[in-house]
């Protein structure tokens, strides 16, 4: 099962404009869920003048049973948002928060 958790999935019905994987090894288990990848990825939407890039940030986790992707920001960020969302994450223990909201939606959906 796939699951895209986002009030409109067409937002990200594309290819990213960024992806920055937070890990990969394919052996963590978590409630029992084998997680396999846990990703950031960065979708622009439009561009204004003076604010500059409108970002949607989103979390992607797939596990042995189905892949979750949801939103986990979203705005006009500056310069290098997808970049600053990855060193928030991994320098105050923001993965392992970002990987039970995913299974927690993922468990409500099957």
């Amino acid at each position: 099962m796939n699951l895209v958790d986002i009030h409109d999935p067409q937002r990200v019905n594309r290819t990213p404009d960024d992806v920055e994987v937070l890990l990969s090894s394919g052996n963590f288990v978590q409630d029992g869920f084998i997680i396999s990848k846990v990703e950031l990825r960065l979708y622009k939407e439009r561009t204004d003048e003076k604010l500059g890039d409108y970002s949607l940030i989103t979390s992607f986790v797939e596990t042995d049973k189905g892949s979750v992707e949801m939103i986990y920001d979203e705005g006009f960020r500056g310069e290098a948002p997808l970049s600053r969302a990855v060193e928030f994450l991994t320098s105050n223990l923001g993965i392992s928060g970002l990987i039970l909201r995913s299974l927690i939606s993922l468990r409500a959906k099957t």
